[in-house]
């Protein structure tokens, strides 16, 4: 089976519904009043006009807030990206980084260049040396526990991966009819970070590298899995779950109800 990149924006299926918000116990049950635009801007595959490279990284709109979740490698490729969605990188108000792996930070020393003293979340678990390079040149915001970065989006705080020394956080946003989930590479496993981001509600999609997991029955009943980078079993989870896989690549976007 091939897997075609799905090219142009992503409605979820449930947007037009009436639905409740969900349950995220870390803030109040409102979520936000608009949707919710993710564009990715850093990734393996690429739509027409923007430039691949081994990484990811994506940018979270709320409406109220830009996050930049991780950097990719190459900050001259991650600048050519924001620049074709039509980003700047000085609106960019928070960098939340997965982990300390060169695929997902190394965009940082371009983007700080430009927007210095930026916002800049990191697993508490990130190298002493790492630490010091981005508090010289960012606010360094060191992530252990489930944490707060802005009005419906937070962090799972730091998970447990199989590699020793690091870990991992990946977010969670909070929208009209559930939770979506931001990964980075999952080395802690799917089930590991479902699990972390399902007390605070239902799951109904993901998007990000999903590594080597195997966990499919993690994947039941989302309405979105957005598997891309690092993802090995793309074909096998597209086989498993055809009507909510997408195969997606840097310039991909996703308009998530938050109404």
């Amino acid at each position: 089976m091939k897997v075609e990149l799905d090219r142009g924006k992503y409605r979820d299926k449930s947007e037009d519904e009436n639905m409740a918000g969900s349950n995220l116990s870390l803030s109040s049950n409102s979520s936000l009043s608009s949707r919710s635009n993710i564009t990715i801007v850093y990734d393996n595959e690429n739509n027409e006009g923007f430039t691949n490279g081994w990484g990811f990284s994506c940018l979270i709109d709320t409406g109220e807030t830009k996050i930049l979740f991780d950097t990719g490698w190459d900050g001259c490729v991650l600048l050519h990206n924001l620049k074709k969605a039509h980003i700047s990188p000085e609106e960019i108000d928070k960098v939340v980084l997965s982990h300390q792996h060169w695929d997902h930070i190394g965009g940082l020393p371009v983007l700080l260049k430009i927007h210095p003293d930026i916002e800049v979340y990191v697993p508490a678990s990130f190298s002493k040396r790492l630490k010091d390079e981005i508090s010289a040149r960012a606010n360094l915001i060191e992530v252990s526990e489930a944490t707060k970065i802005c009005h419906s989006v937070y962090t799972t705080g730091e998970l447990d991966t199989d590699e020793k020394g690091m870990k991992e956080q990946s977010l969670v946003i909070n929208s009209a009819n559930g939770l979506y989930i931001i990964t980075g590479c999952s080395h802690p496993g799917l089930t590991r970070i479902i699990n972390a981001a399902s007390q605070f509600g239902t799951v109904t999609g993901i998007i990000g590298g999903l590594h080597g997991s195997t966990d499919y029955k993690m994947l039941e009943g989302m309405n979105l899995i957005a598997a891309c980078h690092c993802t090995v079993h793309k074909k096998e989870i597209a086989m498993q779950f055809p009507d909510a896989f997408k195969a997606v690549g840097a310039g991909w976007e996703f308009l998530i109800p938050t109404d």
